[in-house]
């Protein structure tokens, strides 16, 4: 209701303010340039999605080190954290990261197991960003398989404006109380430099170290030599680096970069148990089998976009990617602090290649304009059998070793029927190795109202193709039976969004902006994990069974006034899910959970000293899920389990010095000191029903960080 309050005031105040501003918004603010979706380079006020742009003073005043940073504090994101192995995904409108897709330059991000979904937060660089695109809801004609939620495109830095660009940067920060200059906290290093050898040609290049020491928490480190289970820590320790370079060339209409990245990472495992060996005759000691995952990722991508026949706009990009995560053993010597009987091998792998490319101005007007595309995807998975997954009908160890292949053909039109009045047509068809040929189609539309009002809405199709985990997986032992199913087909969704925007400019030089988004998503033939069988054993296997709905409403309010810029959003999210027990014919309850986020900054500019603060505040409500339990007589049943609401706040302040040149940023992440929230289970397993709970990891406790940049820019 509050929020239905503020929408109200907010909208009402844009109206009286019109009445008393003499120039209109158009005349006095330069529009906002999107890619992502488009049939080019276009205005964010003519786009027909509804796009959210995340800055690069955005980024700069989070002081962000990846993009789990930045995203914890937007709306329908939720950020899932993981101590045990480092890593951090996104999941929007209640859907995990397997149905959101996130892209580099329009190109899908490689990871563990798909393209562009299930993509580690953490392992991605924030250096050379230049802004962050969003879109909400259905994207599967213009990204293909899995854009079901939505899509998110990290625009990298492609321009050069002076001969040379030099930045370096150092970051320290604690991680929750802990820090040390060496083995404790977290320690950041960065060099970019940039050259533009003419009015054509430019390079970039970048490298970055990021080192995360671990969070102790109640545990004792790598050196405890009791065995009381306080060995090692509670978030692993990781070390991460990175490298990037990027050669551009552009005359005329013509425009050509290469770009490669290097993604390098350890996570260091220290196992809880400690194994005595026989020191005869002195007091005998302690050895640990621990663990280091190492990947390595390697991203290529070439561009080139122009002119065809001086009429066609031409965009065309070839990717080659590859990811592997290796898995190195040794037994830990505690007294000596050495490492011996090390064997290292490849337990995971991911290698595509990857092209998409769009024709467009097909017409000498500006009335239509209309897009041929393709793309082509080839995945290559490799997964060792001694990862612990994988086993054949006979119990014995087996590599996976598969590839899965789509070749998609895609077609989007604009309709301008007015200078007001916009329509967008689109149907993509993908031809699958693996699964029956897909389709996607959508259509967008967008009108302008008097005094500026934006209207939107769209309906959209996609579908999720199973990743190699779902169709792949085969682990049976005495205890388990999970299976895979190379027989599951790909998920379909339909989406409906419409969106309300507004700016207006006070007399005063005041500016409100109100924004206002509904969504309703339908999944059918949603993948999950089921019982299919109770007796001899408990066996579970992935299959298509169940369906999955979501409606949401949500708001966002800005005003910017002289050196104040406050922003306040609000969403509510509606969840309806059908789960099932095959093999006991058990169908859960199929209502809506609802869930509500609020957020909001305020940030204050001090020209004079420059200097800029800025405060970020996220609340995430209650969230609620049907769980599969036992009751009191070992019967299953589905109960509810719920998680307490948290809020998040993080606070920044940054200042310049000699002309630009140094920049000292300094602030503190979660400020309420969040680890973790309170997991209410209301069904248990094991026989009988049982109430309950626990805890629910969230971050590491409140962390303050210094971050010094210095710049170099000059002919």
């Amino acid at each position: 209701m509050k929020s239905k309050i503020t929408l109200f005031i907010a909208f009402l105040f844009c109206q009286i303010s019109f009445s008393q501003t003499k120039d209109t918004i158009a005349a006095n603010k330069l529009s906002e340039v999107v890619v992502t979706g488009q049939l080019g380079l276009q205005s964010i006020k003519k786009s027909v999605f509804n796009v959210r742009v995340i800055s690069k003073e955005d980024i700069k005043q989070l002081a962000a080190n990846n993009l789990s940073d930045v995203l914890n504090q937007y709306l329908n994101i939720t950020i899932q954290n993981s101590g045990s192995d480092g890593r951090s995904t996104v999941s929007m409108f209640g859907l995990d990261s397997q149905y959101f897709k996130i892209l580099i330059d329009n190109i899908p991000l490689v990871s563990d197991t798909g393209m562009g979904t299930n993509v580690d937060l953490t392992q991605i660089n924030l250096d050379d960003v230049e802004r962050i695109e969003i879109i909400e809801g259905s994207m599967g004609v213009t990204h293909g398989a899995n854009a079901v939620s939505g899509v998110l495109n990290i625009i990298t830095k492609k321009t050069v404006s002076k001969k040379w660009e030099i930045s370096a940067a150092v970051q320290e920060e604690t991680v929750g109380d802990e820090y040390a200059f060496f083995d404790k906290g977290r320690h950041i290093q960065s060099l970019k430099a940039a050259h533009k050898f003419n009015e054509n040609w430019f390079v970039n290049v970048g490298v970055n170290h990021n080192d995360f020491a671990g969070f102790f928490d109640d545990k004792k480190g790598k050196d405890y030599n009791v065995n009381d289970g306080l060995r090692g820590y509670s978030w692993l320790p990781k070390e991460q680096f990175v490298g990037n370079a990027l050669i551009g060339y552009q005359k005329n209409n013509f425009k050509f970069f290469y770009k490669f990245d290097y993604y390098g990472e350890n996570v260091d495992y220290y196992n809880l148990i400690l194994n005595p060996q026989d020191n005869y005759p002195f007091p005998e000691t302690y050895y640990a089998k621990d663990k280091r995952f190492i990947t390595n990722r390697f991203y290529n991508h070439l561009n080139s976009s122009g002119k065809l026949f001086s009429e066609l706009n031409y965009n065309v990009s070839l990717s080659y990617q590859k990811q592997q995560r290796d898995l190195e053993k040794f037994n830990y010597q505690l007294e000596t602090k050495a490492e011996s009987n090390e064997t290292r091998e490849t337990y995971q792998s991911k290698e595509v290649l990857y092209s998409t490319g769009t024709l467009s101005n097909f017409f000498d007007t500006k009335k239509v304009d209309f897009q041929l595309g393709y793309e082509i995807t080839n995945e290559k998975g490799y997964y060792n059998a001694t990862a612990g997954l994988f086993f054949d009908g006979l119990q014995q160890l087996k590599n996976v070793d598969k590839e899965l292949d789509n070749y998609d053909i895609f077609t989007v039109a604009e309709i301008n029927l007015s200078d007001k009045f916009s329509v967008r047509p689109g149907i993509r068809y993908s031809f699958q190795s693996a699964f029956d040929n897909q389709y996607a189609s959508s259509l967008g539309l967008r009108y302008i109202f008097k005094k500026g009002l934006e209207t939107r809405a769209s309906i959209g199709k996609s579908y999720r193709t199973p990743n190699f985990d779902e169709l792949y997986t085969y682990f049976v032992d005495t205890n388990h039976n999970i299976q895979g199913n190379p027989e599951l087909v790909p998920e379909n969704s339909t989406s409906y969004e419409m969106s309300f925007k507004r700016d207006c400019l006070l007399n005063s030089g005041g500016q409100i902006a109100n924004n206002i988004a509904l969504t309703f998503l339908d999944v059918d033939d949603r993948i999950d994990m089921v019982l299919t069988q109770v007796t001899p054993s408990m066996s579970y296997k992935y299959v298509n069974i169940n369906k999955y709905k979501m409606w949401n409403i949500s708001t966002t309010e800005q005003y910017t006034y002289k050196n104040w810029n406050v922003k306040v959003g609000a969403a509510l999210v509606g969840i309806s899910q059908k789960l099932d027990l095959a093999a006991l014919n058990i169908t859960s309850d199929n209502k809506y959970l609802y869930s509500l986020q609020l957020n909001s900054s305020v940030s204050y500019n001090i020209p004079k000293w420059n200097t800029l603060f800025a405060l970020y505040y996220k609340y995430n409500g209650q969230q609620q899920q049907f769980v599969a339990g036992t009751d009191e007589n070992g019967k299953a049943k589905f109960y509810l389990n719920k998680i307490d609401p948290y809020s998040w706040m993080d606070a920044s302040v940054r200042k310049s010095f000699f002309k630009n040149q140094l920049e000292v940023t300094a602030g503190a992440r979660n400020l309420f000191d969040i680890q973790s929230v309170q997991l209410i289970q209301n069904g248990g397993t094991g026989g009988a029903h049982s109430s309950g709970g626990s805890d629910l990891l969230l971050g590491y406790g409140r962390s303050y960080f210094l971050k010094l940049t210095y710049n170099l820019n000059f002919n």
